[in-house]
């Protein structure tokens, strides 16, 4: 590689900390990212978020099944407000520890080869809920098939950010959301015909589509360049851009980043202003993600609705919040890449802290004549009973849940998985997309394991007032702590956090 090809890169980049200095802007200039081929690039990105379809059909397969399973005739089967509350919750005990066994597994077997590992203990985890004869059986089905979701969390998107180039990094980086959106709002459709037994050996057929596409994709070169597989890493550039392009100058400027970060982070590199400053704010990020309640209501949807007497059936406003949701993403891939990601997220916690105090000031306010015959139940049991709306006033808990869900999945779902893997080092990506999965998981099972408790007794707004706050947190870390990182390459942003300078915080 040329010397003039990195020199541009140094003197840019540290001459503004706001944001990436607009001078700064492609290493890849314009007639390269035009010349790409994306085909190939796309197919191994659709291969690979299969694995997010299938998380987000896995985590909201209580929806439909605890009303199903607390009238179940079989006592073996049949949940309480106890058993109900882990069925929600143990997925996400999962998850973090799938998140937790993908530091190491990112880094050993590499991200490809970690995303085919999730496929054994999801398809085993559906089999085990779909032939359920006891609790402990789905209990267990439920935390595979979330450890599987814990481990895709931490690969997907560090995977396709590093065979990605900038000019579609955004969009693509947004696909592992909006797969996961798809899934759930299939679980949403097929739940109206479908018995939860055969809802889970559904789940079976995108597990094993994933992991027949991605036997035939390339791993990532970064990685490959940084097990020392440098001719592969070659190959494996040369199928995703193309033959005819200049895909060698890119291999070069990617193997000298690697080659500066060939060793892994050590305990004394942490207090590293490169390492520890992107760690917090992905962390930061996940946390924060979490804590505004997303997880709580995709889970307990359908009983929420039952709870706000909304007007339409509970199964048919679960289905309409789904395809709100997807459509909200759509916007999100398409944007995220002209409006940048600052913008979307300031957007998205504003959306989202507007919605929760709606919800909130909603169940606080409404006539408790409204909802007298429902008054003294618990969220479990209320899925059981037919809902008598009164007027049309109780369509504003379906609108404002919509609007949650539209707020979040333009903004803060999927650029926060999408910025983990941008921001985060080189040599720390595997392990600290790892414990940003964690955090996020083990935020998400105290949620959702102590939600029905907190509406059980203090009621339903309670939640809803405490995720309007946390949104409005997030606006303020938004525009503290977040970086732009709109059209910069991987190698850029690793440089903007190198300098070790403040400002870029404010």
């Amino acid at each position: 590689m040329e010397p003039s090809a990195r020199e541009p890169l140094v003197r840019k980049t540290s001459s503004s900390y706001r944001t990436f200095p607009e001078s700064a802007v492609k290493r890849l200039d314009k007639e390269y990212l035009r010349s790409l081929h994306n085909k190939p690039l796309y197919l191994a990105v659709f291969a690979a978020v299969l694995g997010n379809f299938n998380f987000g059909y896995a985590l909201v397969y209580p929806s439909p099944v605890i009303p199903a399973l607390e009238v179940h005739p079989n006592p073996a089967l049949r949940l309480d407000q106890h058993t109900a509350s882990w069925f929600g919750s143990v997925f996400t005990l999962g998850a973090a520890a799938g998140g937790l066994s993908a530091m190491l597994l990112n880094d050993r077997l590499g991200r490809k080869l970690s995303i085919m590992f999730s496929a054994l203990p999801s398809a085993l985890g559906y089999a085990l809920m779909g032939s359920a004869q006891g609790i402990g059986m789905l209990l267990l089905g439920r935390v595979l098939t979330g450890y599987a979701g814990g481990v895709t969390s931490a690969s997907i998107p560090v995977y396709i950010s590093e065979i990605s180039h900038p000019g579609v990094r955004g969009m693509l980086g947004a696909c592992p959301q909006m797969m996961a959106v798809l899934g759930s709002l299939v679980l949403y459709v097929l739940g109206l015909a479908l018995d939860w037994r055969w809802l889970a050996v559904t789940g079976e057929v995108p597990v094993l589509t994933m992991i027949i596409l991605l036997c035939f994709m390339p791993n990532s070169p970064r990685f490959l360049l940084s097990q020392g597989k440098d001719d592969e890493a070659l190959r494996s550039l040369c199928w995703l851009r193309g033959k005819d392009t200049d895909y060698a100058r890119e291999y070069e400027q990617i193997k000298e980043s690697v080659r500066k970060q060939s060793q892994r982070v050590s305990c004394a590199e942490i207090k590293d202003p490169f390492i520890y400053k992107p760690i917090l704010i992905a962390v930061g990020m996940r946390f924060l993600q979490q804590l505004s309640g997303v997880t709580c209501v995709l889970v307990y949807l359908q009983s929420i609705f039952k709870k706000t007497s909304v007007i339409l059936k509970p199964e048919y406003d679960a289905a309409l919040v789904g395809l709100v949701r997807l459509f909200s993403v759509a916007i999100a891939a398409v944007s995220m890449d002209k409006a940048g990601r600052k913008i979307l997220l300031f957007v998205s916690a504003g959306v989202m802290l507007a919605s929760n105090l709606t919800m909130g000031l909603y169940i606080h306010f409404v006539p408790a004549s409204q909802n007298s015959t429902i008054a003294n139940k618990t969220l479990v049991s209320l899925a059981n009973l037919p809902a008598e709306p009164t007027n049309y006033i109780t369509l504003i808990p379906l609108l404002a849940t919509m609007f949650f869900i539209m707020g979040y999945a333009m903004g803060w779902g999927p650029i926060t998985w999408l910025l983990m893997s941008e921001i985060l080092p080189l040599k720390a990506r595997g392990v600290a997309s790892g414990l940003c999965v964690v955090v996020s998981w083990l935020t998400a099972f105290t949620l959702t394991q102590f939600f029905l408790r907190v509406v059980e007794a203090f009621g339903l707004e309670v939640p809803f007032l405490f995720f309007a706050v946390i949104c409005a947190g997030n606006v303020l870390f938004t525009g503290c702590c977040v970086p732009e990182t709109k059209g910069r390459s991987l190698e850029q942003i690793e440089a903007f956090f190198r300098t070790g300078r403040r400002s870029f915080m404010r």
